[in-house]
């Protein structure tokens, strides 16, 4: 799926019997640096990310993390960092499903991806129970973009 998306921002999913995969893709003008503190610097998620309302944990390679999202306030995700591969990729995970960001730097800017799929045998019994997730994806890209912008163009 992640090959027919565009770096505009908006979101698509797709979804079937036992998964649904959710991705957004959008070009930043920042510095790669800029984006990847944000997205690694757990304690200042909730400032400039509105679809996350608490981030606790280290965002590094084997990292633990307690996430609540606006979606869903009163329910904590416990997930761990799989991957990490500064200014390149990252990957968040638990026993339902994997959260993976990229960064791609092109002469267009950086473009920054992520894609969440959740699945497995039993997603059939609690799939009817998820919200739909491309507004939060949406925004997230939306929210990244604004915020490494207005940092890089200030660095400037």
């Amino acid at each position: 799926m992640t090959t027919s998306l565009k770096p505009d921002g908006k979101a698509i999913t797709q979804k079937t019997t036992f998964s649904l995969e959710t991705a957004v893709s959008i070009t930043i003008n920042a510095d790669p640096s800029i984006i990847w503190a944000l997205l690694t610097n757990a304690s200042d998620f909730t400032r400039w990310n509105s679809t996350v309302t608490g981030l606790e944990g280290e965002i590094k390679l084997g990292g633990k993390l307690k996430l609540k999202s606006y979606l869903d306030d009163k329910r904590i995700f416990k997930i761990g960092v799989k991957e990490f591969q500064p200014e390149s990729r990252m990957v968040w995970g638990d026993g339902n499903g994997t959260r993976v960001f990229t960064l791609e730097k092109q002469e267009a800017g950086v473009v920054f991806s992520m894609v969440e799929k959740m699945g497995g045998l039993t997603f059939p019994l609690w799939s009817r129970f998820l919200p739909p997730f491309e507004e939060s994806f949406e925004r997230f890209a939306a929210d990244l973009k604004k915020e490494a912008e207005m940092i890089n163009n200030g660095a400037n």
